[in-house]
């Protein structure tokens, strides 16, 4: 491609403030053709996964991470080279010489292209990294050396004469994927001492383990003596391993990592009272049984969550204080006009709590279609981020898996959350006989700084009242 340049595209900010993604999957490869608004990934944020579209037509030359890697906002992740232009400065000229605290990175790139780990060619914008310590000049490093000696028993180290040190060469970093160097990481294992046996002289995970391996035969072989022998408080503990053939680690990212930092900050933040009431919902499940034959509701998704979730919304308008959030920096109870209710979905992916907006101003036919609309998308991992922000107050249905009933733990900036148990025939006195009925539990957990237990019981008695009448949807609402 004559008269081109190559074009870097950064990772966006796919949502509101959101600090890094994971790349999911490459739909592009180094040599295919891209044009504008081509999708060339799919990333995952802490909110949903999203397609990324590509703002330029071009060739692509490099992607410079691999799936699985998460990437902060704002770092280049692929290379197109377009038509048009002259080729960036850095691309023409070799890297400026790396600052004396930085001896391990290489003074200039290499002007060919080289296989690197992430993508082919060599990344062409710059990488920020941390500032590693200065080398000890050679009296520091003898004075370190007699402490260590004096430690470890030997006496101390014999002064070495004074003779300047040569210059060290920069040293290469080894090339490993980032779960291998979380694991060597999570080891205490320094890569740089890894034997690495992978294509390319890539690092691997059966490398690292075998460095931990090595590393604990001495001990193993030592005699029984000078293993009972307790090790000085000061020298650290050799790396725990585990065995991969019955243990499984996953990284933590993406949703499931959003989702627990929201779980811990909100059980810790936010005063939880969780309330349960029984009911029995026999007339309920009837109705739900008719509206599937009602025209109206033809083609949508009718089942016992759109009355529950109806019967909340019911609920809130009788009890609109229940619809707040608590503002700690203003000290501020904050009460909300609208409901924009959020459904908990398990995704493979993780839990997500979508909302439906302003729900309460939807019939029951257009809440129906909301969420038929709702779990689809959700079930396809096509969840946008906007779609979870914004939420007030939240249902989860444990019972599609046959639990009774929990004690849900609130959605962060929410005041309420009601799970729902399974519903399934139990014995109940109905007209004073004993009878089979379907029944559930209820569980009502909400925040105890602005809501007290005469508002959070009133929501939950509404509710379980409209399900064990649906008929009061029409009276109340």
């Amino acid at each position: 491609m004559t008269n081109a340049s190559v074009r870097e595209f950064k990772m966006p900010d796919v949502g509101e403030g959101l600090t890094e993604a994971e790349i999911l999957k490459w739909f592009v490869q180094p040599g295919d053709t891209v044009t504008d608004g081509q999708a060339v990934c799919e990333v995952e944020t802490a909110k949903a996964a999203v397609e990324l579209p590509i703002p330029y037509d071009g060739v692509v030359r490099a992607l410079h991470f691999p799936e699985g890697t998460t990437v902060d906002v704002g770092t280049s992740i692929i290379a197109v080279e377009v038509a048009g232009g002259a080729a960036p400065a850095q691309e023409e000229a070799p890297a400026a010489p790396a600052p004396a605290a930085e001896p391990e990175q290489p003074a200039e790139q290499p002007a060919a292209r080289q296989p690197v780990l992430v993508g082919y060619g060599v990344a062409t914008s710059s990488t920020r990294r941390r500032p590693r310590k200065q080398a000890q000049d050679p009296a520091a490093r003898q004075a370190a050396s007699a402490v260590q000696a004096e430690l470890n028993g030997h006496g101390a180290a014999p002064a070495a004469p004074a003779v300047p040190a040569a210059p060290a060469a920069p040293a290469q970093r080894p090339l490993a994927k980032p779960p291998v160097r979380k694991l060597a990481k999570d080891l205490g294992v320094d890569l740089a001492t890894v034997v690495p046996t992978g294509p390319d002289g890539v690092v691997t995970r059966e490398d690292v383990h075998a460095a931990v391996a090595a590393a604990q035969a001495p001990q193993q072989t030592a005699p029984a003596a000078q293993q009972a022998a307790p090790a000085p408080a000061d020298r650290p503990a050799a790396p725990a391993s585990y065995d991969s053939g019955r243990e499984t680690r996953i990284p933590v990212k993406g949703v499931r990592k959003a989702t627990a930092a929201a779980m811990v900050g909100s059980a810790f933040t936010a005063p939880h009272v969780t309330e349960f009431v029984t009911v029995d919902v026999t007339r309920t499940m009837k109705l739900v049984e008719e509206l599937k034959q009602d025209k109206e509701f033809a083609g949508l998704r009718v089942n016992p969550l759109l009355l529950i979730a109806k019967a909340l919304l019911v609920a809130i308008r009788r009890n609109p204080d229940i619809n707040a959030s608590w503002d700690e920096a203003a000290q501020e109870i904050v009460v909300k006009h609208y409901v924009n209710l959020g459904i908990a979905a398990a995704t493979p992916r993780g839990l997500i709590v979508p909302n439906i907006k302003d729900a309460h101003a939807r019939t029951l036919p257009e809440l129906a279609a909301s969420l038929g609309e709702l779990v689809s998308t959700a079930r396809e991992g096509k969840t946008s981020p906007s779609a979870m922000q914004g939420g007030t107050v939240t249902i989860t249905n444990v019972g599609v898996f046959g639990v009774d009933t929990g004690t849900p733990i609130l959605n962060p900036g929410e005041s309420a959350i009601l799970a729902v148990g399974a519903i399934k025939p139990q014995p109940w006195v109905h007209k004073g006989k004993v009878k089979p009925r379907q029944v559930t539990t209820l569980a009502l957990s909400f925040d105890h700084r602005l809501v007290d237990g005469e508002l959070g019981s009133k929501v939950l008695a509404d509710v379980a009242a409209i399900l064990e009448q649906p008929k009061r949807l029409i009276t109340w609402a």
